[in-house]
């Protein structure tokens, strides 16, 4: 009798353990799956914390064209200044323009001394001063972004196709 207890006791654990390994065989391959994704995750998080990092350094060190009250009724312009300024900081008359919210023509006329800049343009002029070339560089990277994003694409099919169209009213 001992020699048949010890055979089915040997083979309730041979098929327990045979039963054991078939509900955890294809476990052992979904977690070693999903150690895989969660590491594949993990990566993609540092790298985009580090993109954010850096962003935030970026926009961290944002430019403001401001100044001081007191320090724009101290500064003077003359059409000499204003042009000087301009080409030492490296820039086109259309980009000053851009940086300070006037059109071109407004340049010219400050540059050629038939008019002068309002109290808020020489505020900027007053701030451009501080800045050198690399940073009014981004200054304008900044502003051109910003066109960019205001403008809304029209797609050149529907600018094509409607450009020699005239508009009626059909009722």
């Amino acid at each position: 009798m001992g020699n048949l207890e010890a055979t089915i006791k040997s083979e309730i654990v041979r098929l327990a353990r045979r039963e054991l390994r078939r509900v955890t065989v294809p476990l052992r391959r979904d977690v070693r799956s999903l150690k895989i994704t969660v590491s594949q995750l993990r990566k993609a998080v540092s790298g985009l914390e580090r993109f954010a990092a850096r962003r935030d350094q970026m926009l961290s060190e944002k430019v403001a064209l401001s100044v001081a009250p007191e320090e724009l009724e101290k500064s003077r312009f003359s059409p000499r200044l204003i042009q000087t300024l301009r080409k030492r900081l490296g820039i086109t008359q259309k980009e000053l323009a851009t940086l300070a919210g006037v059109t071109v023509g407004a340049i010219f006329q400050w540059e050629k001394g038939i008019f002068d800049p309002r109290d808020e343009k020489k505020a900027v002029l007053v701030a451009l001063r501080k800045l050198g070339r690399r940073q009014v560089k981004k200054l304008l990277e900044e502003k051109s972004r910003e066109r960019a994003v205001k403008k809304a694409p029209v797609s050149r099919r529907r600018a094509r196709k409607n450009r020699g169209r005239k508009k009626t009213n059909k009722r």
